[in-house]
């Protein structure tokens, strides 16, 4: 009975690369990923001392693999396709020589992470021509900045899916994996992304902190946990507002943040110094967290 050993790609998933046995059950990773979303819900046990949690071989990891996959091949939203593919086509002048992605932007991060960032959507010339969240733009500009600063990235710049960027402790997201016309998701579109966001929440079991970019973010990361049954009175529904801290009776501290989009970050509503705050006080909040488990 073999095991092989785990190998890493630089986003921090995980790679196999032949076929590996558990017990007497021979099954590829992509066969594997079949049963993850019942770990993650709990009805399948896979003993924490076995030889698979050993070698890192998690179920949740290979789902969330499964998941990428999955969101790759996406076409649920048809102007959402029509218009990321045609963005892909026509590019602009200073891209022209890009291949550009032009499909479903997936998550990206630590398996691991207890850090959740949520933001809106790919921009049409940043993750819809990179292939990465929050990549080539910006915004990105700003996000990677700010978790290179605070300990969560390995570097400072995001440009390309293969520039060796690596998160720790930290999983980004959206609220919709497709570059929308003039920025702005239909709601029937939110609702069809809704499902990927609840999946990565039940994937991601050891959050503690969310940072939500802008205000939809915001809302749309309270409606996927509604829906998970995670629901709160109508009297005690937070509001967003940048630099916001809520305690949620999950175990989640949500925090809001402006976004940093250039409409927002020249005009001055989010100063760098404003958006660094925010992940000063979710690396706090975790530093907590850990300090506090050290000592019971």
């Amino acid at each position: 009975m073999a095991l092989y050993p785990k190998e890493w790609t630089t986003s921090g998933e995980l790679l196999i690369d032949e076929p590996f046995r558990i017990g007497r059950i021979e099954r590829s990773l992509e066969t594997m990923t079949e049963y993850a979303p019942q770990r993650a819900m709990g009805t399948i046990d896979m003993h924490r001392g076995s030889r698979a949690f050993r070698y890192g071989i998690m179920p949740a990891m290979a789902s969330l693999k499964d998941l990428e996959r999955r969101i790759i091949r996406c076409t649920r939203c048809p102007r959402l396709t029509a218009y990321r593919q045609a963005i892909a086509r026509t590019k602009v002048k200073r891209f022209a020589t890009w291949d550009y992605w032009g499909k479903p932007v997936p998550g990206f991060g630590d398996p691991r992470a207890r850090l959740l960032v949520v933001g809106l959507a790919p921009a049409a010339h940043g993750g819809n021509r990179t292939g990465r969240i929050f990549t080539g733009d910006r915004s990105g500009d700003w996000l990677y900045e700010a978790l290179y600063r605070y300990g969560f990235a390995n570097q400072p710049h995001s440009v390309h899916r293969n520039d060796g960027m690596r998160l720790k402790d930290c999983y980004i997201t959206a609220a919709v994996r497709c570059a929308p016309p003039g920025n702005k998701p239909l709601k029937e579109e939110f609702d069809a992304c809704r499902p990927y966001l609840r999946e990565e929440l039940q994937l991601l079991r050891r959050l503690r902190v969310v940072v939500a970019l802008g205000k939809i973010a915001f809302d749309e990361y309270l409606k996927a946990n509604r829906e998970l049954g995670h629901n709160l009175p109508p009297e005690r529904k937070p509001l967003f507002g940048h630099g916001i801290q809520v305690e949620l009776p999950w175990g989640i501290t949500l925090l809001g943040s402006y976004h940093p989009s250039q409409q927002n970050t020249f005009t001055g509503k989010l100063t760098r110094r404003m958006f660094h705050d925010v992940f000063a006080r979710a690396r706090a909040l975790l530093d907590a967290v850990e300090s506090h488990s050290t000592f019971d």
